[in-house]
């Protein structure tokens, strides 16, 4: 009855247009009220605990780092050195906006970001070079998805918060995933490219490639100085995360300049509203999360699943689509905290990684994204190119496919998720 009541509630707020983060915070503030002996004085504790989460103390310094790297023209030397590396290749501008959008995940930990930093320039780069402005939009639309799969990750950060689990590993193993899903789409562009006779750049001499590099440089040394810390032990990913933002705000004011200190203001004062949305939804994602434990929830479905004698490829097929018609309709980090509570539990019984679950989960979060009608990475392409919405999402539908199939790899070889963890030694 409890259960009924709290995703009855929850989706009948929603279906109303009730925000997401409020609804999430109703239904468990009136399910505890009406279901359980908890006083509503632990909801005001759970609240201020969530802002007390060290790991989720990332997310405001990812997303600084990624504002100032978007603002600061770290964008725009990372998607000349794209070119200078693969532009000559047939449909080269297609997949240098892949490679670009593949560096920039690396660098800011959130995918609309990457979206709207390499888009707006890539896409206008591809129009004029005579791409179709559709093609140019469907790619980067897709390939800015890599931003919550590249480490660093707001997602998995998210995630490693509502399970325990390790940060460094889970970055860690969506490096794989991410080159891999990155190398899938540039092969596809060059089919298709060679196919359609798309335009390719003049070849780079070894001296323009020397000078992209050496102005992309900057921006470069931040993945090493997030991976290579997390993984030396110098600093938790919390602390990566805080070093990220002061790196960035260091390049882009006193390396390239693109920025000056009167502009300094604006860029934290956008950043944070965008975390303040965030941590607002995942606060009232955690109490939601906190009615599910304290009603034993989990353990309940985790008790069903076993009695009815699930295999575990079957469990990962129904946790695909649960979180393929939850990516529809809602924010990724909320998506994580409502169902890794209730997942997490099944998965170790029945001898899933918690890593290897994670990673299932993250892609997923990435198909969500360009999925209608809540699909955030579609309404950031929009805004970018000025198509309208609909074009955006026919443009994105046939890329669509190629990360659904990604999906299935992914779930049944947990291998490629976890080999790099494995061979780093984290356990």
């Amino acid at each position: 009855m409890t259960i009924l009541f709290l995703f009855l509630a929850l989706f009948a707020l929603m279906l109303i247009g009730v925000p997401i983060a409020v609804s999430l915070g109703l239904a468990g503030s009136l399910t505890i009220m009406l279901f359980s002996p908890d006083s509503v004085r632990s909801l005001a504790i759970k609240l201020f605990e969530t802002s007390e989460h060290y790991t989720l103390l990332a997310i405001p310094f990812f997303l600084l780092a990624g504002a100032f790297m978007t603002t600061g023209g770290v964008a725009r030397r990372l998607i000349d050195f794209a070119n200078a590396c693969v532009g000559h290749i047939r449909g080269g501008l297609a997949i240098g906006a892949v490679f670009a959008c593949m560096l920039f995940a690396a660098l800011s930990g959130s995918s609309p970001a990457t979206v709207a930093a390499v888009g707006s320039i890539a896409i206008a780069g591809m129009v004029r070079s005579g791409y179709p402005q559709a093609f140019g939009a469907g790619i980067v639309c897709n390939a800015g998805t890599l931003g919550i799969l590249i480490p660093p990750s707001v997602v998995m950060v998210v995630y490693a918060a509502a399970t325990e689990t390790s940060v460094g590993k889970l970055f860690m193993a969506g490096v794989v995933p991410g080159v891999l899903l990155g190398a899938v789409l540039m092969v596809a562009i060059y089919i298709i490219a060679v196919k359609k006779n798309l335009p390719a750049l003049p070849r780079a001499t070894f001296g323009e490639w020397l000078g992209a590099a050496r102005k992309a440089v900057w921006g470069l040394l931040l993945m090493v100085i997030i991976l290579g810390g997390i993984y030396s032990g110098m600093f938790t990913p919390t602390e990566a995360a805080a070093v990220a933002a002061v790196y960035s705000a260091f390049v882009a004011l006193f390396v390239y300049k693109d920025m000056t200190l009167r502009e300094c203001p604006k860029v934290i004062l956008e950043s944070a509203k965008l975390s303040i949305m965030l941590m607002f939804i995942i606060a009232n994602a955690m109490l939601f999360a906190h009615v599910l434990t304290t009603e034993q929830i989990p353990q309940t479905i985790t008790a069903w699943v076993m009695d009815a004698g699930l295999q575990p490829w079957v469990f990962l097929l129904v946790v695909n689509l649960v979180l393929l018609v939850a990516g529809a309709f809602m924010e990724p980090s909320a998506i994580i905290l409502i169902l890794a509570p209730i997942l997490f539990p099944i998965a170790v019984q029945l001898g899933i990684d918690p890593v290897h679950l994670g990673i299932i989960m993250v892609v997923n979060m990435e198909i969500g994204l360009i999925t209608p009608p809540v699909g955030l990475n579609l309404f950031v392409t929009s805004a970018v190119t000025g198509m309208p919405v609909t074009a955006v999402i026919r443009a994105a539908m046939p890329w669509l496919m190629l990360l659904l199939g990604f999906l299935l790899i992914i779930t049944y070889v947990p291998a490629i998720s976890l080999a790099l963890p494995e061979w780093l030694g984290m356990s």
